[in-house]
Order: structure tokens, then sequence, then C-alpha cells
């Protein structure tokens, strides 16, 4: 039988972790507060040491091995986040790291886990057979293997920003944690829990990637079949036995989010709150954002992580606008004639419509003789905008159609 971690067990992590980690902030979004009706705040662990909540796991991990281990060495895999805690914790602790990361594991997050210090081993196309070369590894060399989640120091220490959150909003009503393998919102669920049962804690997956709705069902952990999501830290396919048992037990509700929730969260999170946060990050936002009503106020919820790599972050803006009806794709039919492209640039121009991109088409067998089809590319202020947008494209005659 799985042994909880208890809200002793956080304490004693918080302890360690005094004077070690980053009291995080937790900030008052006043553009949430008004759609959940109440307070929200956000729990900025992307501002933690190595941008994410994961130092708190790993430091706790690593303080704890007795002196044989940490001159063995340690050995993680991860796709980015994990791997930096680990290797900070490490150097701070005098102890010899190695991290298998998947090849495509962001570059940034790469070059930050060799700058603490740490043997940055690039290994198989995904995070299971980085993992798997990382047990290799701790077999074939004594090497201490630290899990991203499944270990109750790591559990223990990623609860204490449960505890935070506990002293900076005494009256919190729902917590909301971004949730990959369970390490985060099963630390936090212990430490609420514990010093305030009435307290909601709600576990929130990419819908892409979640193993925690079928394993619950199931009654045991049940391994994804595959994933397909942006937010590759909480991209992870099956739970483990412990953190089963904490969601299983102490988490009240486990929800999901889509793609387009996640992007929009993030655009939100850069506009409205003026943080950068990946992905994985956002999920907890994303899910208030997606469904308010669900969220009984104060609300607080986690922003695990800000390492997103540059070229990601250009994307999901992009998407992100896309789903809050800030792109605009449109084809129209005109007369082949001069002025005709004009005369739609000059409509666009005048409801403020900024055109991103404009192509022709002459030669398709679907225009008639004569005809023009125009496919433009727009950035709007809205969804209110792109229709007025739309309405006065049809009121001028083009008939625009969306793509």
């Amino acid at each position: 039988m799985v042994r909880l971690t208890s809200g002793d067990d956080v304490a004693a992590a918080a302890a360690l972790l005094e004077g070690v980690a980053r009291r995080t902030p937790l900030e008052h979004s006043r553009a949430l507060a008004e759609q959940v009706g109440g307070p929200v705040h956000l729990k900025c662990e992307n501002l933690q040491h190595t941008g994410s909540f994961k130092f708190r796991g790993a430091y706790v991990r690593l303080s704890r091995l007795t002196a044989e281990e940490r001159a063995r060495g340690v050995v993680a895999a991860s796709a980015g986040n994990h791997a930096q805690g680990v290797a900070l914790a490490a150097r701070m602790l005098g102890v010899r790291a190695t991290v298998f990361m998947p090849e495509t594991a962001p570059l940034p997050k790469v070059a930050a886990t060799r700058s603490y210090g740490a043997d940055a081993r690039l290994h198989g196309a995904d995070l299971t057979a980085a993992l798997e070369a990382a047990v290799a590894h701790a077999e074939e060399t004594g090497a201490v293997f630290i899990h991203p989640f499944e270990h109750p120091d790591v559990i223990a220490g990623q609860g204490t920003v449960g505890l935070e959150v506990l002293d900076q909003c005494p009256d919190v009503a729902t917590v909301v944690v971004c949730t990959g393998g369970g390490g985060l919102v099963s630390g936090v669920a212990a430490a609420v829990k514990e010093r305030k049962p009435g307290v909601r804690v709600v576990a929130v997956q990419a819908a892409a990637a979640a193993a925690f709705p079928g394993s619950l069902a199931a009654g045991r952990p049940v391994a994804l079949s595959g994933m397909a999501t942006m937010a590759d830290g909480i991209a992870v396919g099956s739970p483990g036995e412990t953190t089963f048992a904490h969601v299983r037990d102490l988490v009240d509700e486990v929800r999901t989010v889509s793609e387009e929730d996640l992007s929009r969260a993030l655009l939100f999170c850069l506009e409205r709150a003026k943080l950068v946060v990946e992905p994985a990050g956002v999920a907890a936002v994303a899910a208030v954002l997606a469904d308010p009503a669900a969220f009984p106020p104060p609300v607080v919820a986690v922003v695990s992580g800000g390492n997103i790599d540059p070229v990601l972050l250009l994307k999901v803006v992009q998407h992100g606008m896309a789903a809050a009806g800030r792109y605009l794709r449109l084809t129209l039919r005109v007369p082949d004639r001069p002025g005709s492209l004009a005369a739609v640039l000059s409509v666009l121009a005048g409801v403020g419509a900024n055109v991103l991109e404009v192509e022709h088409e002459r030669t398709a067998t679907r225009l008639d003789l004569g005809q023009v089809e125009v496919f433009v590319v727009l950035e709007t202020r809205g969804p209110d905008h792109a229709g007025a947008v739309v309405t006065a494209l049809e009121q001028a005659g083009f008939a625009p159609t969306e793509d």
C-alpha cells in the first residue's frame, strides 16, 4: 500500500528549502477575477530558480542522499525542467549529474542544463527513450536515478508550493494545478488538504496527454498509447503508483484543456499578467479561462514554469491569437481588372484590419473567366472586430468566406 505524503513531510521539505528556493510571488489577476466573480491569484513558479517548480523537489531529493550515494553521482531523464532542477541542485550540493534528454528537447533547455554543470546527453525521439537510457546508465554506473515525480522526497518538495499558497492566500477556496506525472499536484494536495481539508484541489492536464482520467477510471495507472501536445512539460504517458494514489485520494477533480485553450492562456499571461510562461506551465490558467464558473473563488492557479523556446513562443502566440479570434483568414472572388485588389484593401483599411498576407489565384478551374480569387490573412482586435470586417466586405460585394 502506498504511503501518502503528509503535511509534516512537506513542512520538513520546506525547512530544507528555506533560504535555498525562492518564495515565489502570488499575483492577483483582475482580468481573471472579473470572469470568475471573485479573487483569482497566480502562483508564479515560473520565477523559481531554473524557471520552474522542479527545483524544489530535486533539491530535497538530492539533499537527502547519503554521502556514499552522492559520491556515485545522479542521473535523470527530462524534457527540460526536471533536468535543470536536478542540474542546479547537484551543483549546489557538489554532486555529479548526468541528464538524458530527448533529441527533440528545446535547445534553450539543453543549454541551460549544461550551464548548471550537468552532463546533458541527447538520446531518443521522446522522453520514454531518454528515461530508458537514464535507467540503463544508473544500472551500468551505480549513479542514483532521480525520478521526476515518483518519489516521496520529490513530492514533498513540490508540496512546499502548497504551503506557500496557504500562507499567501489564507482564504483560498480552490487551488488549480498543472499536472503531468502528478508530482506537483500530489504534493500540493498533501499540504493543502491536511491544513484546510475544505479547499478544492483541481488537477489540469493537456487533453492530448491526459493519463489520469483513464487511470482513475480503471483504478490503476494506465499508459497512454500516444501523446501530441505542445505542452511537453506535462506530456507524461502514465502516472506512477505513488502519484496515482495521491490524486485518487486527495485531488477533487481532474480537468483537461485543449491546445487552443493552452495557446489562449499563454497569450493571456503575456498580455494581461506580463508573465512569460511555457505551455505546460499555463495549463491551470487555461482551465480557469475555459470555464470560469467551475472554480469557486478565491482561486489560486499555479503557473508552474516559464522555460519556453522562443521559436515555440512565436508559434504559440500566433496560435493563441487565432484561437482568440484575432487572426482572420478569408477567401474572396473579385473581378480580374485593375483596381480590384486596391478596392479590397481599401475596405480593409476602412475597418482597421491589419493585412498580414495576400495571395492571388487566377488559373484555378473553379474560377469563372474574368475572376480572381484573393486569399488574405488579417489581424483583428477580436471576434467582434472580425465580424465587422466580414460585414464590411459583404456590403462591398466581395462575398468573403472564412478558411
